[in-house]
């Protein structure tokens, strides 16, 4: 019997039916792909950190290294399990040709690299160990996705005539946010080249209890180890190699709940107007004595066959999307071994939005207990209570035309009736907004500001080489007299031993100078100008339990030195554990110096990096929109690409939600449709009216949806940010794109729906509707 009913209704109400399921479906796939997404890279990213043995905390080092003093420290501590000393060979790009190519614009931090024989293992492409033969370059597969090599290619490295064999994986350095790229060659090939270049030494250690790893930080900046270069640890190369692909899946997380919302919306208007389209039936039957939950059985099967239908084809969409969506995963984390989890996770995620939907479903037809039979039977409709709209009369209209002031007047008095439309038309304009938004914050200019990096036009660094003062002087005293710069500043960056309140010692690397010329943005107080004043990375502030206002005590030329926290910042640089001060002090050794520049003339900066960089040969000249475009370039594809596939996901809702709403709608006013045409008024004058309607609901939804987008979606894109270090977020909101062409795509949107939904009111006879209602 349920079958049949079943099939009679929905053969009766085929494109209702078909939209429904069309929202199910999506709703469905959208959860279902976001749910294989996360387990496939957290299972790939496992994998390849597990069978690379990525360390647990790395030490770069540029200078001596006292190898007996390092081993002893690793012996005598108990969390100690490995350890080991590998060689970095840092040289210049230029150094490294690829045919036709060279790393000269690379703003990466390019060299060379033996295989390790303990653990922090090169994997190539099939997640196996790497073994190369003398005279075979293994290249990082950053340069692959960007055409710079291909297998076979031939190279030239200092001088030094290679073969490409392949492409590795690096499970410290894979990703953009990494500041530096390892070639793989032989240990024969890394002696000859030795000479060549500047030895940067990776201090690495494996601990045996993971959780140790804070304790076992503080012992080692505690012994006063060699430390002349950042620290990273093991939370943080999970988070570099995950932080593309995871804000794709975050994305796609946060658009699939809106869009169930939204399936849930549409379910209850298409339940609403179908429990009104059998009203009459509906009593008759409470009248003969059938139970509730009798009459809901029928409802809640029909439900029950659409939302599993829907599952279905959203679980098949979410397969034949998936291999496209994983590619970059696949790539550079290799498969991870989680397909049937995969499956198995996508699909008790589409069961729980089914079973969500039912138990709304159900929710909904609790209204049949107030239905009376007796005015059921009556009626052959619910008595509507026009609320809202007694004051607004057409004899007191002065500002609208006939036509606009009734569809206006409709929508006052049925405010219930269009909240369906209205809170979907938000939903939209939010699915819109915050990831185009999001889009254009972190492409902007502006945004380096975010990660710890001043915002201008040239950024000159200086390390790994001798006599780094001097060389930074002369780099300023050339700038000093090209008229092509406005301003400048010089940073050096030192270690220093900062005293915890338990009177434990630990290592700080403090960036020193005049930080207001280039600043950063600040997530809270602001930057340090007084010799008292320091401000801390949001980590160091998080680990030293420090907020604005508060003092730490540092240790400068041997005697502790009572600092005040003036400001805390993003940062990704240097393992985000930096601080800025603007002190004095000629006591510690310059870790590295870092010069930014801002031209008068912003059209020159190609032009000024080319003359420093070849006149500088020891420092690494970068264009900043170069260095966001290599750094952030991978991210900022992925959330171009969500943008736009949102942009598309909202339009296509608003588009069947408004033309399911108006359809209905017009079935719905059947008789005052005949009414109106009964008073004079034409089928112009009435597609007028349902037209005004619809673009006054939509005007009120873009405009809640674009306060919601950036007060609520501003909050959640920071927090999303804030996994990678910018902790201090605000939208960079682009107008033309936000406020004009957004708006124009989704009115042009909703009045197409709106057009083709109401066609039917031109084909309703008035002495037939009329017969119908009496």
């Amino acid at each position: 019997m349920y079958f049949k009913i079943i099939r009679n209704d929905m053969l009766k109400s085929k494109w209702v039916t078909f939209t429904t399921m069309l929202f199910v479906a999506a709703a469905a796939m959208l959860v279902s792909l976001a749910a294989i997404l996360f387990v496939h890279l957290s299972g790939a990213l496992n994998e390849l950190m597990t069978t690379a043995r990525t360390p647990h905390f790395l030490q770069m080092h540029a200078g001596e290294v006292n190898s007996e003093r390092l081993r002893n420290f690793a012996e005598q501590n108990p969390d100690v399990d490995e350890y080991q000393v590998l060689e970095f060979l840092n040289l210049d790009n230029s150094k490294f040709q690829f045919g036709e190519q060279s790393l000269t614009d690379s703003v990466q931090d390019n060299g060379l690299s033996v295989q390790s024989q303990k653990f922090d293992y090169l994997l190539d492409l099939d997640g196996n160990v790497i073994h190369v033969s003398e005279g075979e370059l293994y290249v990082p597969i950053s340069y692959m996705k960007a055409g710079i090599a291909q297998v076979g290619d031939k190279a030239t490295v200092s001088g030094k005539s290679f073969t490409v064999a392949g492409f590795l994986r690096d499970s410290q350095m894979n990703s953009a946010l990494a500041s530096s790229k390892r070639f793989l060659i032989s240990a024969q090939d890394f002696e000859e080249l030795r000479g060549l270049g500047n030895v940067e030494y990776l201090i690495e250690f494996r601990l045996k209890d993971l959780s140790k790893l804070g304790e076992f930080e503080a012992a080692y900046a505690s012994e006063g180890l060699e430390a002349n270069g950042p620290t990273v640890t093991y939370p943080l190369f999970k988070m570099i190699n995950a932080i593309s692909d995871g804000m794709i899946i975050a994305v796609i997380l946060l658009i699939s709940v809106l869009v169930v919302t939204i399936a849930l919306m549409c379910i209850r208007f298409t339940l609403l107007a179908n429990i009104e389209d059998d009203y009459r039936e509906i009593g008759v039957m409470k009248a003969i004595g059938m139970r509730i939950s009798d009459i809901k059985k029928m409802y809640l099967a029909k439900y029950a066959a659409i939302a599993a239908a829907g599952g279905m084809l959203g679980f098949a969409l979410s397969l034949a999307f998936k291999d496209r969506l994983l590619e970059n995963i696949r790539l550079h984390m290799g498969e991870g071994g989680n397909s049937s989890l995969a499956w198995l996770l996508g699909i008790a995620c589409i069961l729980a939005v089914l079973l969500g939907i039912m138990a709304y479903v159900n929710h909904v037809l609790r209204r049949f207990r107030n239905i009376s039979a007796a005015e059921a039977i009556r009626f052959g409709m619910s008595q509507e209570k026009a609320v809202g709209a007694k004051r607004f009369t057409l004899s007191g209209n002065r500002l609208f035309s006939t036509n606009i002031f009734l569809g206006l007047k409709d929508v006052l008095a049925r405010k219930k009736l269009y909240a369906t439309l209205l809170a979907v038309l938000v939903i939209s304009a939010f699915i819109v907004i915050v990831p185009q938004s999001l889009y254009h914050t972190i492409s902007s200019k502006g945004f380096i500001q975010y990660m710890g990096i001043g915002n201008s036009d040239m950024r000159i660094d200086i390390q790994q080489t001798d006599n780094m003062s001097e060389k930074a002087a002369e780099i300023m005293n050339m700038m000093e007299s090209d008229d092509a710069f406005s301003k400048y500043s010089l940073l050096a960056t030192k270690a220093f031993k900062v005293r915890t309140e338990d009177g434990v010692e630990e290592r700080l690397n403090v960036e020193l100078g005049n930080h207001s010329a280039f600043p950063l943005e600040y997530t809270e107080g602001e930057a340090p100008a007084a010799d008292d004043e320091i401000a801390l990375s949001s980590m160091n502030a998080d680990e030293l339990g420090k907020k604005v206002g508060e003092s730490i005590m540092l240790v400068v030329e041997g005697k502790e030195r009572k600092l005040t926290v003036s400001g805390i910042y993003s940062d990704i640089t240097n393992g985000g554990k930096t601080a800025k001060a603007a002190f004095a002090d000629h006591s510690a050794d310059v870790m590295w110096y870092v010069i930014y520049a801002q031209l008068s003339e912003p059209s020159l900066t190609d032009r000024k990096v080319s003359e420093y960089a070849e006149k500088f040969a020891y420092a690494k000249v970068s264009d900043i929109d170069e260095y966001m475009a290599q750094t952030y370039g991978s991210t900022i594809s992925s959330v171009g690409k969500a943008s736009r596939t949102a942009t598309v996901v909202a339009l296509t809702i608003m588009i069947l939600i408004t033309l399911l709403f108006m359809k209905m709608l017009v079935a719905k006013d059947k008789y005052a449709i005949a009414v109106m045409k009964a008073l004079g008024f034409t089928d112009k004058d009435v597609k007028a009216q349902y037209i005004s309607r619809s673009v006054i609901v939509l005007i009120v939804g873009i405009v809640l949806g674009t306060i919601l987008a950036n007060t609520l979606g501003e909050r959640l894109a920071g927090a999303a940010i804030s996994t990678f270090g910018a902790s201090a977020f605000r939208f960079t909101v682009d107008p033309l794109s936000a406020y004009l062409l957004s708006p124009l795509m989704m009115i042009g949107s909703v009045l197409i729906a709106t057009v083709i939904g109401i066609s039917g009111a031109g084909h309703i006879k008035i002495s037939d509707s009329l017969k119908e209602s009496t």
